[in-house]
Parts: C-alpha cells; structure tokens; sequence
C-alpha cells in the first residue's frame, strides 16, 4: 500500500505542474497538441485525486452496513478514473484536434512548446520509474500481461499505465510539434492532437476492462486454490475439501468460503477444532486471507458433488 500511495503522490506533483506549463505554453504558441497534453495532465491530476480518495476510504474498518469493510471502494474509483480518461482526456482530445484539423492555424514561436515537453518529460519519466518500480515490486518475475491481468491493485496499475500514456504522448506532441513548424504544416499540430486523444482511450479501455473484472469479483487463481485445498486436507481431521470460493474484496483482502467433509468419527467440539487449524494454516500461508468459513458437509454430499 505504502508503494502505491508513492507512486500517486509522485504522479499528483508531477501532472499538477506539467498542466500548468503546458497551458501556458499553448497560450503563447498556439498549438494545437500541447493544449491536448494540457488537459491530458489536467486529467490525470484529477484522477490521482481520486484515486487517493478511492485509497482513503477503502482503508475504513467494517462497520454495520459494510461487515466486510470497504475494500472495494478503491476499484470503484478506479473505474470512475478509466471514464474520465476516456470521456474527458480522450474526447477532448480529439476534439481539439479535428477543430485544428478543420481551421488549421499556424504555430507560433515553437521554442516555448519544446521547452515544456522537455520538463514535462523529465517529470513524467521520474514518475513513470516510481510507478514501474512500484508495480515490479508486486509482481515479482512474473511476466508484465500476466501480472496485469493477475493484479488486484487499482491504483497502482492505473498510475503505471496513466504515466505511460503520459509519455507516449509527450513523444507524440513533440513530433507534432517539430513536423509542422519544420514544414509549415499545421495539419501535423492537429493531427498529433487526435493521436493523443487515441491514445488516451485506448488506454482508458485497458483500465475499464480490469476494473470491471476487479468490481464484479475476483477469486485467487487456479495455483493458489489448489495450495488451499492442499492446506486444509492435510488437516487429520478431513476427509476431502470441495467447494472453495473465494473474492477479493480489496488488493490485500480475500474472503474464502469452503466445504469441508470430516472424519465421522469426529465429534462436534473435535470438528470445531479443526477448523480453528484449517484457517490458522490458510491465514498463515495467504495473510490476504480477512474473512475464512468453513461449512461442513456430509461425505455422501461430497461424492455426489464431486
């Protein structure tokens, strides 16, 4: 958690003070993508906002109304981030280009605009290395897509894939920018508007795509299921586990539910028992592990489910 409030408070400083110079720097020059990298940063400034939000209150303890607490606050927000990205940073985008493309102008002194991208640049690279780094540290040697499509925290894939497109598009702008003061053709300003605004909703679908995984509940993978049956089988007191569920309910919360058959022999204070073991086991192996239930079932039952 620690890891990922960094990369978001490095990205939040970085964005807030590439927008402003980017705004300026339009101003003064007229062009076309760097008032698209503007509201870009201006975007992505909002959106660390809320997604430290999203982190803030998805750390509330349960209470009444939410007994299982407020995990799943932080995919939330993350959707609302992918929207905005989308709606807002793309669309205006895009929107500025083809205005550009329409009544094309042309660009003013470009030093200002070359100046900025190279700050922005700077600022944007420091803090897509924090991101990378903040995202490496979660997957280990697990290869990027996998741990994409495997990971279960919100904030720190979206501020890795936000600093990203960041940088995609500076590179963007400043071809933009030096093709259409070097020929003398206003098409390119506008074009590389367009491409930016592209760019952002591709990478806002990205980032729905796995919210909405993340917000209609995901369960441990295929290995990790097969370590839980393992743990609670090798318990004496069972005879097989079947039936295990689980969801994630924040990036470090999972609640398990299971069926459990048990020796016959067993009484019911010798059954209580073991299932103080099993979850003991269960939460040591995965400390993710918040919420265990075990629901004994009839061997009969078992077979006939299996």
């Amino acid at each position: 958690m620690a890891s990922s409030k960094t990369a978001l408070y490095t990205a939040l400083a970085a964005n807030l003070g590439i927008a402003a110079t980017k705004f300026v720097a339009a101003g003064i020059t007229g062009s076309s993508a760097m008032l698209s990298e503007g509201i870009h940063s201006l975007v992505d400034t909002g959106n660390e906002l809320l997604l430290l939000l999203g982190l803030r209150r998805s750390q509330r303890p349960p209470d009444e109304h939410r007994p299982f607490g407020y995990g799943r606050e932080q995919y939330f927000w993350s959707c609302v981030v992918a929207l905005l990205v989308f709606a807002v940073g793309g669309g205006l985008s895009c929107y500025e280009g083809v205005a550009h493309l329409r009544h094309p102008e042309p660009m003013k002194n470009p030093l200002w605009n070359y100046l900025v991208l190279g700050v922005a640049f700077a600022l944007d690279g420091y803090s897509l290395r924090t991101a990378w780094r903040a995202f490496n540290a979660k997957r280990g040697a697990e290869p990027f897509w996998q741990a994409l499509k495997n990971s279960k925290d919100a904030a720190t894939f979206t501020v890795l894939f936000e600093d990203a497109s960041d940088v995609l598009g500076l590179l963007i702008a400043f071809l933009g920018v030096f093709l259409g003061h070097a020929l003398h053709n206003p098409y390119f300003d506008g074009g590389a508007s367009v491409l930016i605004g592209l760019l952002l909703m591709a990478v806002a679908g990205v980032l729905a795509g796995q919210s909405k995984s993340l917000l209609l509940g995901e369960g441990v993978d295929a290995a990790t299921r097969r370590r839980l049956v393992a743990l609670t089988e090798a318990d004496p007191a069972v005879v097989r586990a079947l039936r295990i569920a689980t969801i994630y309910l924040g990036p470090e919360e999972i609640t398990l539910v299971q069926g459990v058959a048990f020796r016959l022999d067993l009484t019911t204070a010798a059954i209580n028992q073991a299932i103080v073991r099993i979850h003991a086991a269960e939460k040591q192996a995965f400390p993710a592990i918040r919420h265990a239930y075990i629901q004994p079932v009839a061997l009969a039952e078992t077979e006939e489910v299996a």
